[in-house]
């Protein structure tokens, strides 16, 4: 086996002295003293490049900056190989796009004027792939320069594609300097409440400027976040929603003539980079379970395929992206009539989806697999597939027979939401009631006890209140709420009281807080992760850390600013991470509370 160890001949002399063998000796054991630390775990942070015919090229002031705010930078060349970039992206902690030549204008439906300076076409791809494959798995993002126009437009906004001879006629300030990049050349106005403004302070500041393209229309989704005295944006930022922050100065070079403000965005990076590393890290080790997705609306259609990533919320490329463990999938059926013809055809229905669920996992066993037991889920993390769980929503999908539920249980169904938004055979409903039953029927007291004594577990998530209580009354298990968030935050009748929240906590069972707007923010359109992050705080509050999980309704309604499908989850793991939650706490919310359910409904089966 080759090692780096002392060499043969020491006769040699030269430039270290008498004897380079041991100034060589000498330099791998500082090596070993130095730079040998199984303690230090630095955040990776990937750096896009620029090239000529020759090279790739990138200024090392972006390197030294790097380093001195405590990450590790990798230069990412240039390539449009997108297997490659995703290979590489896949292992980064967070990532700079770097300044460079103009951005063609094309790709903002705009014809290039004169002014426009030099573009690389291949380099437009380059940054244009990095930048989606980084932000699909929400790595921390700070842009500069060109990096932060190509952010804007790679979101949907415009730019001023050369300032002197557009910006409406205004005289503009001076935006290429002449002098070295650690002078400022104007100031900039921070915005008071942007996160910039937290890294840097708000008021003005001094910065460099190196530019003749500039933001002109601000992405959706982004907020101004400082402007030039001619009103030029000069930063944008997608904070506190997405990680992903943009300025149009160069503070690389600012920090190489030691500006004491402009390393924090670098440090800014560099910690938000460590808390993402370490959410990824927690994520390996444990197991992580969306309980409530509606996904399986799609299975069987004519091309439809559960390992395509451009469709749905939910599907495996973005499970892995977003480090989700597993899924439930539902078998959906909404309430119709509940003559018998209609019933069995209800039946029909619901049989006929969770054979696309099986048809659709078998088509990918490579990827995936049917799990039925928190056993089965710890076996096929360790394989390195996707768990699949199956659940039934609306009772209504059983007819009037409880016959049905055994057959479901040997398909591998694992609960069944009582109702959905309409009064049923089985009990109320918490939407469109007619309060028929004024809780549970006759027949839902039966459906409930077959569901304990075959071990699935009863989902109280859409029942109406007086079900919930008559439920609680009468169930021999814990019970789960599969999809529903806290009524004191949201005012939603599909929302859990704390009172219900306590008494869920009292009959060991679990609360799986819903990612649906209107049941998140009663201003839907605001409804945002920070949001959701509150309601799982309040209902870990009144019910306790041991009772609280994530069901997101995905592709059934679920989806919020920050966390719309599953490559966001990883995102409520870093919030709650810096909110203080420990990984033992992430282990229960993500999954260890509701496979415990799981666990005790299926071995108090009789």
């Amino acid at each position: 086996m080759l090692q780096f160890t002392q060499a043969q001949n020491r006769q040699s002399s030269g430039r270290f002295g008498n004897d380079p063998v041991t100034e060589l000796e000498k330099f791998k054991a500082t090596v070993d003293s130095c730079d040998v630390d199984l303690r230090a775990r630095r955040p990776l942070i990937g750096l896009s490049t620029s090239q000529n015919e020759t090279s790739t090229l990138l200024k090392t002031n972006y390197i030294r900056a790097i380093l001195e705010a405590g990450g590790v930078p990798m230069l990412i060349p240039v390539m449009t190989d997108g297997g490659a970039l995703r290979e590489i992206v896949s292992h980064l902690d967070g990532l700079v796009m770097t300044g460079g030549e103009d951005v063609d204008p094309r790709w903002y439906n705009e014809s290039p004027r004169l002014q426009l300076g030099e573009v690389d076409p291949e380099r437009d791809v380059f940054d244009l792939k990095l930048l989606k494959l980084a932000s699909d798995r929400n790595i921390p993002i700070l842009g500069i320069c060109r990096g932060e126009q190509l952010i804007n437009i790679a979101f949907g906004g415009t730019l001023w594609q050369d300032i002197p001879s557009q910006y409406d006629g205004r005289t503009p300030l001076k935006h290429v300097q002449k002098m070295r990049g650690i002078y400022a050349s104007h100031k900039i106005s921070v915005a008071p409440q942007s996160q910039l403004a937290g890294i840097i302070g708000a008021g003005e500041h001094g910065v460099n400027s190196f530019h003749h393209q500039a933001v002109k229309d601000v992405a959706p989704g982004f907020r101004p976040a400082a402007y030039s005295p001619d009103s030029i944006v000069e930063a944008i930022e997608a904070w506190p929603e997405y990680p992903i922050l943009a300025v149009q100065w160069h503070p690389e070079a600012m920090v190489a003539g030691h500006d004491t403000i402009m390393i924090r965005l670098f440090r800014f990076l560099t910690a938000k980079a460590a808390v993402f590393r370490h959410a990824k890290e927690i994520h390996e080790r444990i197991l992580s379970v969306d309980t409530h997705t509606d996904t399986p609306f799609w299975f069987g259609r004519p091309g439809y395929s559960f390992a395509d990533r451009e469709r749905n919320r939910v599907n495996l490329p973005k499970m892995e992206e977003g480090k989700l463990d597993g899924v439930f999938l539902a078998a959906y059926i909404g309430q119709g009539e509940r003559d018998d013809a209609s019933l069995q055809k209800a039946v029909e229905r619901v049989t006929g989806i969770i054979e696309n669920i099986h048809a659709e996992t078998a088509k990918h066993s490579d990827l995936c697999a049917i799990a039925r037991t928190p056993e089965d889920f710890a076996r096929i993390k360790k394989e390195g597939k996707k768990a699949i769980f199956i659940g039934i929503e609306n009772g209504y999908g059983i007819g009037k027979n409880l016959a049905h539920l055994a057959r479901y249980k040997g398909m591998g169904v694992l609960y069944m939401t009582l109702c959905h938004s309409y009064d049923n055979d089985i009990c109320d409903t918490s939407t469109r009631t007619k309060k028929e039953w004024d809780g549970l029927s006759p027949f839902g007291e039966d459906v409930v006890r077959e569901m304990n004594r075959l071990g699935i577990m009863v989902d109280l998530s859409h029942a109406g209140e007086s079900t919930f209580w008559d439920v609680m009354k009468l169930t021999t298990a814990p019970v789960i709420c599969s999809h529903s968030s806290s009524r004191a935050l949201c005012n939603h009748d599909r929302n859990l009281t704390d009172e219900q929240l306590r008494a869920l906590a009292q009959n060991g069972g679990v609360a799986q807080v819903c990612l649906l707007d209107m049941y998140i923010h009663s201003e839907r359109a605001k409804a945002s992760i920070v949001h959701a992050i509150e309601h799982i705080d309040h209902m870990v509050k009144v019910a306790g850390i041991d009772h609280v999980g994530i069901g997101t309704d995905f592709d059934g309604g679920g989806g919020i600013l920050g966390c719309q499908a599953d490559n966001d989850l990883i995102q409520i793991t870093v919030k709650l991470l810096e909110k203080g939650y420990t990984e033992e706490d992430l282990a229960k919310i993500w999954g260890g509370n509701f496979l415990r359910v799981m666990a005790a409904v299926q071995a108090a089966a009789k």
